[in-house]
């Protein structure tokens, strides 16, 4: 990249390479990773940026795919200065690098109840991103409020309305970068909060392969949704069902699998590349929508360019 880059607190580095930030440890190298000090020095980049140049906020990885020919303009990934967890009362505002599973943590040790969000992998910034749920719970149903920083480096709060949070999805602007998120959960006994956390860590670990490179639920379950994310309980189709009936559980390209243990987890099972597990993904929706006429639709992002000179889509 071409571009004068602004003077910054935090680190920037060249053509950094992100296999090693991402859980399914595929993926070529960032033109620019910027990892800022804190919001200040964040909101003071990207408002001196070209804004010409593209901004891609990165959080752990965890539900990611970076293709192999890397990614273009900045990746902003944030770390120890945004981390923080406060509770008061029955509110919670965590930094949108803390990791679900500590928020919820901190916030039982509160009685607050976000046990919800114990089993999903990733940070509070990427659960506010997708609307992140499980166990009939989603990020819709706590969310108070995000502060934002715009990709021309002005700060704003978003309520949960502002974001319209539905399934899988809200409407956070192109080049924002979500720092931070108040969270309200309903107040509940500390003991009974971590036992029921430890319940859905044991019922976690006996249905999907938490032990394997996966990078989460690959595919949306083919539901009907409500506005607020929630699936709809009349419609009881699965991802991981369609695929099992269409032959597809463990099927293998490259070092590319589809779980055993769940079919619905992409595997890298030793040597995949960003290629086999996003073109293993497509035969599966193929396979699906031959045998079903089910379409099955990505949960997993998918981002940058197959090779250093081919864009994609």
């Amino acid at each position: 990249m071409t571009t004068a880059l602004p003077d910054v607190r935090g680190t920037l580095t060249l053509d950094r390479p992100l296999d090693s930030l991402t859980w399914l440890r595929v993926g070529g190298p960032a033109d620019v990773l910027f990892q800022p000090a804190d919001v200040d020095d964040l909101a003071a980049f990207l408002a001196a940026l070209d804004p010409a140049v593209p901004v891609f906020a990165m959080g752990v990885g965890s539900n990611l795919i970076v293709r192999d020919g890397g990614v273009r303009g900045v990746v902003i990934r944030l770390g120890r200065g945004f981390n923080d967890i406060v509770v008061a009362g029955d509110t919670v505002t965590a930094g949108a690098a803390a990791l679900d599973a500590h928020v919820a943590r901190r916030a039982a040790d509160a009685g607050v109840d976000l046990t919800f969000l114990r089993t999903i992998p990733g940070s509070i910034g990427g659960a506010v991103r997708m609307n992140a749920g499980c166990y009939g719970s989603y990020v819709a149903d706590v969310l108070v409020s995000a502060d934002v920083v715009l990709r021309d480096g002005r700060r704003v709060t978003l309520d949960g309305a502002e974001l319209q949070l539905a399934y899988r999805s809200s409407t956070l602007p192109d080049g924002a970068v979500l720092v931070s998120a108040v969270l309200r959960g309903p107040l509940g006994d500390p003991g009974a909060l971590a036992q029921r956390m430890a319940d859905q860590l044991a019922k976690r670990d006996a249905t999907q392969p938490t032990k394997d490179r996966t990078a989460g639920s690959t595919f949306r379950n083919p539901v009907g949704h409500s506005s607020t994310g929630r699936d709809d309980d009349t419609h009881e189709m699965k991802a991981w069902k369609v695929i099992e009936g269409a032959g597809m559980r463990g099927a293998t390209l490259g070092g590319a699998v589809m779980n055993l243990m769940h079919a619905n987890f992409l595997t890298n099972a030793g040597g995949a590349t960003a290629a086999d597990l996003e073109d293993l993904g497509e035969m599966v929706r193929k396979r699906v929508y031959a045998e079903s006429g089910v379409t099955l639709e990505w949960e997993i992002m998918r981002v940058g360019e197959r090779t250093l000179h081919e864009a994609t889509e």
